[in-house]
């Protein structure tokens, strides 16, 4: 099966960089439905946020998802603004069959990567190529994937078999290659959960985590793949605790974020992880606030509430020039994937993969 690309060639960033005379604010929100209301389409052209993230629940079909995209970027004005979905493959998929392929979980394939190096990778780099064409086919432009986290044997389910391993070199290369896949593809990754989510026996998005591991067993084992990822152009922090640092979640925290720059040595566009998780708690708009102070460039607000996101935009200030330089960065990444690709070909290639995997695991 034949698919076109959609990239032309020249410069990657015409078209894309942001107007530093009308910065958009530092926020990406969430949308309720299938389409706009008349009210999301005011407010969003009102508090011009960055881009946009779409659930499974804005998600019914190919048609409705691009018709739903193009309402997003009209309603700010920006052809080009980001759109965010998490599509990791296993259970964090927000577009599911029957219009979309189902992808194998991270932890698969970091199996296979144990049993041999090179055809795990070509799974993971194969299985984000097919993921990035997908996106890229309905305007998606960012995924939030893949995860860099450590597996542990305490490690809770919200992140389970989305860990590709509990080595860390394995983390790193799988989590790699697939990056490299979605830029092939055309699509921004988002390397989550810096500095590291693996340890939490707890689910954030209900509870608040704590991480009680020592400095140096942070520094060794959880921060390893992110330094290892550092030049990677967008990270997403996570909302754990980490009591040898800090007593604050490291997404509110100033030290963790000056860890996350520092010694992990991250540059890339910084954002939180969805400041509607119970990993957090406080006014909204508190919230806002303090994770752009603490460091990151982006507040990330998920459930498209719209009397919290009047809150969140009240709160929120514009991107700073730091940020804007960072994104524009990010669009450099971006490959320009062949202007016929073999999907067909692409998806019998990870078949016969898994199908090894199946039976050397």
């Amino acid at each position: 099966m034949l698919s076109s690309g959609s990239k032309d060639g020249g410069n990657k960033t015409e078209g894309r960089e942001l107007n530093r005379d009308k910065p958009p604010k530092a926020m990406i929100l969430g949308v309720s439905g299938i389409a706009l209301t008349d009210a999301e389409k005011k407010f969003f052209a009102y508090s011009n946020p960055l881009g946009f993230i779409l659930f499974q629940r804005n998600c019914v079909n190919p048609q409705q998802t691009k018709s739903l995209i193009k309402e997003l970027r009209d309603a700010v004005g920006r052809p080009h603004a980001p759109i965010l979905i998490d599509q990791e493959g296993g259970r964090v998929a927000r577009l599911k069959p029957p219009h979309w392929p189902e992808f194998p979980p991270a932890r698969m394939i970091g199996k296979m990567v144990e049993q041999g190096l090179d055809l795990g990778l070509e799974a993971a780099k194969i299985n984000s190529q097919l993921i990035g064409l997908e996106l890229a086919e309905l305007g998606i432009s960012v995924n939030c994937a893949p995860l860099a986290d450590t597996l542990f044997d305490v490690t809770d389910n919200a992140i389970g078999d989305r860990a590709y391993s509990s080595d860390t070199a394995i983390v790193s290369e799988c989590a790699r290659a697939a990056a490299e896949g979605l830029l092939w593809a055309g699509v921004l990754p988002i390397i989550k959960h810096i500095p590291g989510h693996g340890r939490t026996v707890v689910d954030p998005h209900h509870t608040q985590s704590v991480v009680k591991a020592s400095a140096q067993e942070l520094h060794d084992i959880d921060f390893a793949p992110f330094r290892a990822l550092r030049d990677m152009p967008l990270g997403m922090t996570c909302h754990i605790i980490f009591e040898a640092f800090d007593q604050l979640p490291c997404s509110l925290s100033s030290v963790m974020h000056d860890i996350i720059r520092k010694e992990i040595g991250f540059d890339g566009l910084l954002m939180s992880d969805d400041l509607n998780m119970k990993g957090v708690y406080g006014r909204i708009e508190d919230l806002v606030i303090n994770c752009l102070k603490a460091g990151s460039d982006i507040a990330l607000h998920c459930n498209g509430n719209m009397s919290e996101m009047v809150l969140v935009s009240g709160a929120c200030p514009p991107m700073t020039d730091a940020a804007m330089d960072r994104w524009d960065r990010a669009q450099l990444r971006l490959g320009t994937p062949p202007m016929f690709v073999d999907k067909g070909g692409l998806l019998d290639r990870l078949d016969m993969l898994l199908g090894v995997a199946a039976i050397t695991t």
